[in-house]
């Protein structure tokens, strides 16, 4: 190591709401921890902390519990009581409940500007993390003993950073990622999500509404001001139409897409729109280094568990390396090949399965052929009525399934 490297124990690459999540997670352990992130935050190209909302699951309520921090979200959080999907012009439909789940909600939905605002000031009280930003990763080298990388802060001002461990948390399109040499693959849906909030006549009520429609899956949530956000899914080649559309019109053919069970539709805010990939990557680590998030995983929109899926990675990491310093003095062992393989033995299950979940759903329900609508119906049906489907598929939804670590269970890291 150069009298020019800055030691540190842990390098997280990008400091989105993964990694910002992830450093504090790892902030009781008494670890020193860079989180490097190219985008200022409150710039307009910062992405994690917009105005579009993210839906946060049982288990993450549950992490931000374990980490202090829910007080601060749940205060501008909006309660999700009950689950209504349905299949536009169809006859099934099917809902999941809080009460019957013996739950106070099923889930919350916080705007990510509100959400990131949380994380941004519990981040600049956290000890031994230094938020490095704007500044972007350029190279990245993984010896035995450490991983270290080069760090460009603009202006020809460059560092480098040397770490027993290196995350990359910096999304599907992760650079970081390729520089490990893990090899991601990508398969566009064809289509666009569509976003913005709006006003319903009658309220939304702490529902959540999932509705497949002849584009793709439309979703509406309850957020905050008795207002409700839309993720409308539409394909690439109407995606230009749409977002072209008056207020008006765009209400008028929204509206068409949802029906009347809320009402009329009115005072649409800004929309945005952005194209919809499945991304997954071939393994989670390499030497020195490990994968969070969506630069291991990017899901369609469609079950709204992006986010969670990424969450339940810091819980299993800081798990892993929370275990390896109570069993070595040695702070280098948490970038081990032992730990390393614990936990891509740990998270590959659970992303895989979610992966294959949320990519069927689309492709069921994206099928046209009257064969896959009647199995479709018969199985909406079929998942209120027959005993104990509801319950299994709930827990999944909320996080609640399989081996979960301390943080998804709200028990502290320490």
């Amino acid at each position: 190591m150069s009298k020019q490297d800055l030691d540190y124990d842990i390098v997280i690459a990008g400091g989105g709401m993964i990694g910002t999540c992830l450093a504090l997670a790892l902030a009781p352990l008494d670890l020193r921890i860079a989180v490097v992130e190219a985008v200022e935050r409150g710039a307009p190209a910062q992405p994690s902390f917009d105005d579009r909302s993210t839906a946060l699951s049982r288990s993450s309520q549950r992490m931000f519990e374990a980490m202090g921090l829910w007080p601060g979200i749940v205060a501008a959080s909006t309660p999700i009581r009950r689950i209504h999907v349905s299949d536009r012009g169809r006859f099934g439909f099917s809902h999941i409940d809080a009460e019957e789940q013996a739950v106070e909600a099923l889930g919350y939905v916080v705007i990510n500007r509100v959400l990131g605002g949380v994380l941004e000031d519990a981040l600049t009280h956290a000890g031994g993390v230094d938020l490095l930003c704007p500044a972007r990763i350029t190279t990245v080298v993984l010896g035995d003993d450490r991983a270290s990388c080069e760090v460009d802060f603009g202006g020809g001002e460059t560092k480098r950073l040397a770490a027993a461990l290196l995350v990359a948390a910096d999304g599907a399109r992760s650079q970081v990622r390729e520089q490990m040499g893990i090899t991601a693959e990508h398969s566009s849906y064809g289509q666009h999500a569509v976003i913005g909030n709006l006003e319903t006549e009658r309220p939304i009520d702490n529902v959540a509404y999932e509705r497949f429609t002849e584009q793709g899956p439309l979703a509406f949530l309850p957020v905050a001001d008795e207002r409700t956000a839309f993720v409308w899914t539409v394909t690439e080649s109407d995606a230009e139409r749409v977002m072209a559309l008056t207020d008006t019109a765009f209400l008028s053919e929204l509206q068409d897409a949802f029906g009347y069970r809320l009402g009329g539709l009115s005072k649409v805010g800004k929309r945005a729109a952005y194209p919809l990939t499945l991304s997954k990557t071939l393994r989670l680590t390499a030497l020195r280094s490990v994968l969070v998030g969506n630069a291991a995983h990017g899901l369609h929109p469609v079950a709204a568990q992006g986010f969670n899926l990424g969450m339940r990675d810091v819980a299993a990491l800081s798990d892993c390396i929370a275990d390896t310093l109570g069993e070595s003095a040695d702070r280098r062992a948490i970038g081990s090949a032992d730990v390393l393989r614990r936990y891509s033995d740990w998270r590959r299950s659970d992303q895989k399965k979610l992966v294959g979940f949320t990519d069927g759903i689309v492709r069921l329900f994206g099928s046209g052929r009257p064969a896959s609508r009647v199995a479709r119906n018969l199985g909406m049906l079929a998942f209120d009525l027959v005993p104990g489907v509801r319950k299994e598929f709930a827990r999944h939804t909320m996080g609640l399934a399989g081996r979960l670590p301390r943080l998804s269970r709200g028990v502290p890291i320490t």
